[in-house]
């Protein structure tokens, strides 16, 4: 404030030449000056602009930047009082200077002020409260801007800790669902093969590594989600046996691919949980993906009888998958069931520069 408080007051004596040469032409206009008396002219009107000027722009710009967000419209009578006020003295030490000088003999004084006072006041108050009111709305409209400007940022900095915090709830439901499956997995193979089973341990420690550290961004490349994809199938392997089956179909150009991190596992272990785990037979599972353009298409495909999104509720993985996707991606993201020759097809779409 004390910055723009300075710029407004330099601006204003900066402009007293400007202001000081007009009231020369309009001298010459009105006929009351002849052009030889241009230089004369211009140095008393020089003069009676700083004196006059000088002082009410300091308290003008003081008063504006004080009391206008205090006073509202009553802050113009004021300032018209300080510009007569300043108008006033501004004559009687202008008329001093200019005897001083010895533009006009001393006897001039009082005839000097009666006829320069009149044509000062109005002057005053026509450029100071033409200048006073442009400096009072430049200052109101760039506080209101100052102010729009921190309330938006801390408006955009409130939706990011609430996204945040939101996603990060979402993803915290999915990491116990996704561990418990896990150490069930593990403990039935404890008595049958022991050494299938540590080398399962392994495999889950290196899950739970790809969960911690994938929890501390939003996105991780494609390649390191099927890692973890594949990891998974090969857990949930050693329980269903020959139950389960499946291939993976991703192009190389892929792997680079920013993805949402745990999001095609979601996928994945949704098929796992409601087709392999609730059918004799088991099921043969495929997992692909393709990009069009600038959009990234991730699908699992199953032989399972297949289901209806509307089906889906909050606290189901797909029900997860879907409010991360909107938080991360708004409506440019989304996730899609559909039945394509007997077999369910989910999948999820997303721009692919995340």
């Amino acid at each position: 404030m004390q910055r723009a408080m300075r710029r407004a007051m330099f601006n204003g004596i900066f402009m007293m030449p400007a202001v000081a040469a007009l009231i020369v032409i309009l001298f010459l206009v009105l006929g009351h000056a002849r052009v030889s008396e241009t230089v004369t002219r211009f140095l008393e009107s020089l003069v009676y602009t700083l004196l006059i000027g000088v002082p009410s722009a300091i308290v003008l710009t003081w008063m504006s930047f004080k009391w206008t967000m205090r006073l509202g419209n009553l802050i113009l009578p004021l300032q018209a009082l300080v510009l007569i006020a300043g108008a006033t003295l501004g004559c009687l030490m202008a008329a001093l200077v200019l005897e001083w000088v010895g533009i006009y003999p001393s006897s001039f004084y009082w005839r000097e002020f009666r006829g320069s006072y009149p044509f000062s006041i109005v002057i005053t108050l026509v450029v100071g409260m033409t200048m006073t009111t442009y400096q009072t709305m430049r200052h109101q409209l760039e506080s209101t801007t100052l102010q729009l400007r921190t309330k938006q940022v801390e408006q955009e900095r409130a939706y990011k800790l609430l996204a945040e915090a939101r996603l990060s709830s979402l993803e915290s439901r999915l990491h116990p669902h996704f561990l418990f499956n896990t150490l069930n997995s593990i403990a039935a193979l404890i008595p049958r093969d022991p050494q299938r089973a540590e080398d399962t341990v392994g495999k889950l420690a290196s899950l739970l590594r790809f969960s911690l550290a994938s929890n501390q961004t939003g996105f991780v490349p494609l390649g390191q989600e099927l890692k973890f994809v594949r990891n998974y199938l090969e857990i949930e392997a050693t329980r269903f046996g020959t139950r389960l089956h499946y291939e993976i179909d991703v192009p190389d150009a892929l792997l680079e691919i920013k993805t949402p991190p745990m999001a095609l596992q979601s996928l994945v272990e949704n098929a796992v949980k409601h087709v392999v785990a609730q059918r004799p037979e088991g099921a043969r599972l495929r997992i692909a993906g393709r990009r069009s353009g600038d959009r990234v298409r991730l699908e699992v495909t199953d032989d399972g009888p297949g289901f209806s999104l509307d089906a889906v509720t909050a606290e189901h993985g797909l029900g997860n998958l879907i409010a991360r996707l909107e938080l991360l991606f708004g409506d440019r993201g989304k996730l899609f069931v559909t039945r394509r020759d007997l077999v369910t097809v989910v999948g999820l779409e997303f721009p692919a520069e995340a």
